[in-house]
């Protein structure tokens, strides 16, 4: 079974992303890893050849800055590194620079690739998700928040990066037939020092939209105010080997009643209704489960 790790990065340092630990938490599943380097104003190149293994692969590439429509660009540089992964790949595995694989669950998703590898009615896996917020102790969980996504898809031409590069479809916009696995993707995209998610939000909303609307919609202002969120939980298990340096390094300070739930009515039932029931109503699934 031969297995390709993919991803995409531009402005990592500027950005603070943990790209470095994205990668190497996945490298050890992976026979090579494809990644698709664009045109930064930092260092971000020189990072990525600084990770010591023969099994990176990097493709310098140039963003469409006048793509400024839904997230598209992300899909466009996330399908560069797709399409760069030789046809001989059974596997092929998505991680983004903000996301993390804890080794725990190496077992388990190597498990399930041997499983249904010749299983061609199981064109993903489908991975669940744990999403950092504020700090490495809190963790959000409101209802807009995606549970799930597919992080592992099969090499052909038929599958494509979707939208803002969430995840994947077929070309003709179908929905992938996905197993959903045993392993938990942890997001810290909303975790670091606050002047730099500031920067990373007036930059990423202009992936989105014009800059009228960046100018009328993300307020100006030197640090991101994580208290304007709705809910919080207390994270209580341990975090990735490869991240512990990155938290126990964090030198900002962020705390949250998680008892205080900022909710509409209708958002408060439905809440507490997920939380007796498992049962998210009207949940977004790119994705088909077999």
């Amino acid at each position: 079974m031969k297995v390709t790790g993919f991803s995409f990065i531009r402005n990592a340092q500027k950005y603070d992303y943990p790209v470095i630990e994205a990668i190497t938490s996945i490298l050890p599943l992976c026979d090579e890893f494809v990644i698709a380097v664009g045109n930064s104003s930092d260092d971000t190149l020189q990072l990525i050849r600084s990770i010591d293994s023969p099994k990176i692969k990097i493709i310098e590439t140039i963003w469409d800055d006048s793509l400024r429509k839904s997230g598209a660009v992300l899909a466009l540089e996330t399908n560069k590194a797709f399409d760069a992964i030789s046809n001989d790949t059974d596997w092929c595995f998505y991680i983004q620079g903000d996301e993390v694989l804890h080794e725990k669950y190496l077992e388990n998703v190597k498990y399930a690739m041997e499983k249904y590898k010749n299983n061609v009615e199981v064109e993903g896996l489908l991975f669940k998700y744990i999403h950092f917020y504020g700090s490495y102790e809190y963790i959000a969980d409101a209802r807009n928040w995606y549970r799930r996504e597919i992080r592992i898809v099969r090499k052909n031409n038929f599958i494509t990066s979707y939208r803002d590069a969430q995840g994947f479809r077929k070309k003709d916009n179908s929905k992938l037939k996905v197993k959903l696995i045993e392993a938990f993707i942890y997001h810290y995209g909303w975790v670091k020092d606050p002047v730099k998610q500031q920067a990373k939000q007036e930059t990423f909303h202009k992936l989105w939209h014009d800059n009228k609307w960046v100018e009328n919609n993300v307020k100006q202002q030197q640090e991101f105010d994580y208290s304007e969120i709705d809910s919080l939980a207390i994270f209580g298990d341990t975090h990735p080997k490869v991240m512990l340096k990155r938290v126990s390094s964090s030198n900002w300070k962020f705390n949250f009643d998680t008892s205080k739930k900022h909710f509409t009515l209708k958002n408060k039932f439905l809440f507490e209704f997920e939380r007796l029931t498992g049962w998210r109503i009207g949940e977004y699934k790119n994705y088909k489960i077999i």
